[in-house]
């Protein structure tokens, strides 16, 4: 059983990065974003003044980034397989519904991880310029984007796979998502913050943010796997 379970796991999450791969529409939308996000960050704080250090505030413009980022990727990775019919055959397939919450968890963090690899350059140059590492501790940033992905996924795939049927997909997936992924940003933020900024208890107030993370991951992981059965049989 288990077997079986691991290899639908395995051809749904193949054939979500298959598709992803030969159209690259998903990755391209999500990273041009992020990246243009950043763009228009950097102006409207170039007139704050030299006295003005972006990296008080870095940590929450990379996160900000990263939500709306993610909203985007998840509600184009459910919309595609609904106006594909792909998401009724995986219904009417004989495969366990936690199979393929999982299987999609994987595969949007996957995307969500390949672009914060690719915007955190682009951040560190245009916010940064090499102060950050003056901490020590800014190499624990992917850390934290990787820990706050795992959570923006999972509950993300949830709320996406309830909204796909609305009529306003981006409205009401923005307006669920948003309020229960506050607790994972408070953390996320607090841990990036401290990697950033550093001080005599950056390292404490790190691991203390990313505790936040690591429980949030747990207890939304936990939740979406028990309502996800429910909410794709509804």
């Amino acid at each position: 059983m288990a077997s079986a379970s691991g290899r639908q796991f395995r051809a749904i999450l193949r054939k979500d990065i298959v598709m992803e791969l030969r159209t690259k529409e998903m990755l391209m939308s999500m990273g041009l974003y992020a990246l243009l996000t950043m763009v228009v960050y950097f102006v409207a704080l170039s007139q704050a003044g030299s006295e003005f250090d972006p990296r008080t505030i870095a940590a929450g413009l990379l996160w900000l980034a990263f939500i709306f980022t993610s909203l985007l990727g998840l509600n184009r990775s459910l919309v595609h397989e609904k106006d594909q019919g792909c998401l009724e055959a995986l219904l009417l397939s004989p495969v366990d519904r936690p199979v393929i919450f999982f299987a999609k968890v994987v595969g949007n963090l996957t995307f969500l991880l390949i672009v914060e690899a690719l915007t955190i350059p682009v951040f560190a140059f245009l916010f940064l310029q090499g102060h950050a590492l003056e901490s020590g501790a800014f190499s624990l940033v992917p850390l934290v984007m990787v820990a706050g992905s795992i959570g923006i996924s999972g509950i993300g795939t949830l709320l996406a796979t309830m909204s796909v049927n609305t009529s306003g997909k981006d409205f009401v997936l923005a307006m669920l998502f948003i309020p229960l992924v506050y607790p994972l940003l408070l953390g996320a933020v607090t841990a990036t913050n401290a990697a950033i900024v550093g001080g005599p208890d950056a390292m404490m107030v790190f691991w203390q943010g990313m505790a936040w993370v690591a429980g949030y991951d747990v207890v939304m992981l936990l939740a979406s796997y028990g309502l996800y059965e429910f909410i794709v049989g509804a």
